[in-house]
């Protein structure tokens, strides 16, 4: 459930004073897809002027129940990759979008491997299906044939009767935009039925936690295209890895893409609520994804393509810059 209780004070010090000489108290909100009161709970915090801003790391079918909440009452900063696209007034979206994302590593691995036939399989909402559309048009233009296109309900995935159809399809390559657990079955079944090592596997969604719940016995031929990885051997993840050990230990969660976006997102509004003059530069902010933001439909970030090794990744190229 929600919690309106404010975080820890050791993790809300505000040692560099706040927004505007304001101090900050951040409280959390379960917004996770299974979430029955996330608008309930929202519109309580709104309604006792309890939230003046949010930052949302979480699904884009969750972040369409928010906005349809908020009505652009508060500024809404989403960090995670999304579909892209148009987002209502107040919604400032730092992720990773299929343009820049996922079209570069398609046609990085089509060309490295020679990859002609291409299976899609994604859970059944806008990010998914926008990403897909996108995906065809361009794999399409490359030469290649899109064998089938699915779409499952998150958490009523029926693994056996996509490996079966994927095997029958005699794809080359999967493009797997599954999330959260869905995402770990389908890689355990895929490693499971042996041919982890003769098809290709595409992510845009899987980070270090989930390769972990994944098993290093089922990531063979496992890519992921992100603009973080844990494994980042760039000054500015250098830096960010050492505050982050130095502070939480080591037996802290391992870093990955969703967890440092949400860092991102904070550190993002902070520099946007004190922003007083309208420019055309970007927004400056501590970005350890090295994002240049000005706004939602112009911003730019490097874009690496990782492969799964054992329990963690190697960058293998950079695909954006």
């Amino acid at each position: 459930m929600p919690s309106r209780r404010p975080c820890d004070e050791r993790y809300t010090r505000n040692a560099t004073g706040g927004v505007e000489g304001k101090r900050v108290v951040l409280t959390v909100v379960d917004a996770s897809d299974e979430s029955l009161d996330l608008e309930e709970e929202l519109q309580a915090l709104i309604d006792a002027d309890a939230v003046e801003s949010i930052v949302g790391m979480h699904t884009s079918s969750v972040r369409e129940r928010v906005t349809a909440t908020l009505c652009g009452a508060v500024p809404f900063v989403y960090t995670p990759l999304y579909e892209g696209g148009p987002l209502p007034p107040g919604v400032m979206a730092i992720g990773e979008t299929p343009q820049d994302q996922l079209l570069p590593a398609l046609a990085s691995l089509t060309e490295r491997y020679r990859l002609r036939r291409w299976f899609l399989v994604g859970n059944d909402y806008c990010w998914p299906r926008r990403s897909h559309s996108i995906a065809i048009d361009s794999l399409r233009r490359d030469g290649c044939e899109v064998v089938a296109n699915r779409y499952v309900p998150m958490g009523a995935l029926d693994v056996q009767r996509l490996i079966d159809e994927i095997r029958d399809t005699r794809a080359q390559a999967v493009l797997m935009s599954l999330v959260g657990q869905d995402a770990v079955e389908f890689s355990r079944a895929f490693g499971e039925s042996g041919m982890a090592g003769k098809v290709v596997r595409l992510s845009c969604a899987i980070e270090e936690n989930g390769l972990l719940a994944i098993g290093p016995e089922h990531t063979e031929g496992l890519f992921v295209a992100s603009a973080y990885f844990a494994s980042l051997d760039t000054d500015r993840n250098g830096a960010f890895r050492e505050r982050y050990w130095s502070r939480f230990g080591e037996r802290a969660p391992v870093l990955n893409a969703l967890g440092q976006s949400t860092y991102e997102g904070v550190s993002f509004l902070r520099a946007a609520l004190r922003r007083k003059v309208r420019t055309r530069a970007p927004l400056g902010f501590d970005s350890v994804r090295s994002i240049r933001w000005r706004s939602n439909s112009e911003k730019a970030m490097p874009i690496y393509l990782a492969q799964a090794e054992a329990m963690s990744f190697r960058v293998v190229s950079a695909l954006r810059r």
